[in-house]
Parts: C-alpha cells; structure tokens; sequence
C-alpha cells in the first residue's frame, strides 16, 4: 500500500533523481541504540577474526594455517574498520578517512590491507605476507591515533627516539 501511495503522489519519481550518497545517507538513518548495537557486533567480530580465532585455531594447522591467519587477521581489521561507519554513518566515515589529518594514515592502510592478501594469495609469498601483517597493526594503530587530536606529534617523537636508539645498538 506504501509503494501506491509513493507511486500516486509522485515520490517515486523524486526517489529516482537523488545521488548515491543522498540514497546512502538515507538508508543510514538509524537511531542511536541500534548504531551502537551495530558497532560493538561488528566490532567484537573483527576483534575475534584478529585475535581468538587466527591466533588459537588456525595458525596451527597445517599448509593452509597461514593462508587462514592472513585472511582472518585483514578481515578482522576490515571488520574492526566498518564498526566505526555505524557510529558515524558510512558517508561521514569516507569523509573522515579522507581528511588531510589523516589521508596518509588512511591510504597506507588500506594498501597493506590489499598487499597482504596479495602476497598470501597471487605471489604465494608467506613471508612478505606477515610483513605486510605487521605493517597492518602498525598502520592501523596509526590510523587510530589519527582521530585522537594531539596525539600524533608525541607518537612521531616517540618512534623517532626508538629509532635514533636503534642505530646506536
């Protein structure tokens, strides 16, 4: 009966005239319990792809327990990523992401996220694949800090200490 309605008074027409981020922005509109319902599912999800399930389960298993790791920790990152789009909204999220705060942060990311997955699956190569796994966590740590404000600058300090120490050992 709703779709007649829309259909008689013409909304339906107007529905074909809007752009992708006006239909996303739409079907976005949740309220606030059901966002944070949404984020911490999602949330605990990725937290159980990187941590329990990669570390306990399949990095044992034999021939393919590293293949599964890799898989499971980058989709347990992309999972962990996504948790935030139900706090925020997905239209406000990619602008957030794609600030010039956090650009860099962002955009190296998500290339160790497909360089993994490259390096476990196309070049068959495990021990590039847990570098790239490792430039993960240290991406996404850094990502994470991004939306923390003054907390980058005493971080950059901080790592470079370590590595002016580093060279002296």
């Amino acid at each position: 009966m709703d779709k007649l309605k829309s259909v008689l008074s013409g909304e339906e027409a107007r529905r074909d005239d809007r752009t992708i981020l006006e239909t996303v922005n739409e079907a976005s509109t949740l309220g606030w319990g059901t966002r944070l319902k949404g984020f911490v599912a999602c949330f605990v999800v990725g937290i159980a792809f990187m941590c329990v399930l990669q570390g306990v389960c399949v990095l044992f298993i034999p021939r393919i327990g590293l293949t599964l790791f890799i898989v499971f920790y980058t989709f347990g990152n992309i999972c962990a990523l996504c948790s935030t789009m139900f706090l925020m909204g997905p239209v406000k999220q990619l602008k957030r992401m794609c600030d010039k705060t956090r650009a860099l942060a962002t955009t190296i990311m998500l290339t160790c996220l497909v360089l993994t997955l490259c390096a476990a699956f196309w070049w068959k190569n495990f021990g590039l694949a847990l570098l790239f796994v490792i430039l993960q966590v240290l991406s996404f740590s850094w990502y994470s800090l991004s939306y923390i404000p003054f907390v980058r600058f005493p971080v950059l300090m901080i790592v470079r200490f370590v590595c002016n120490m580093c060279k002296y050992l």
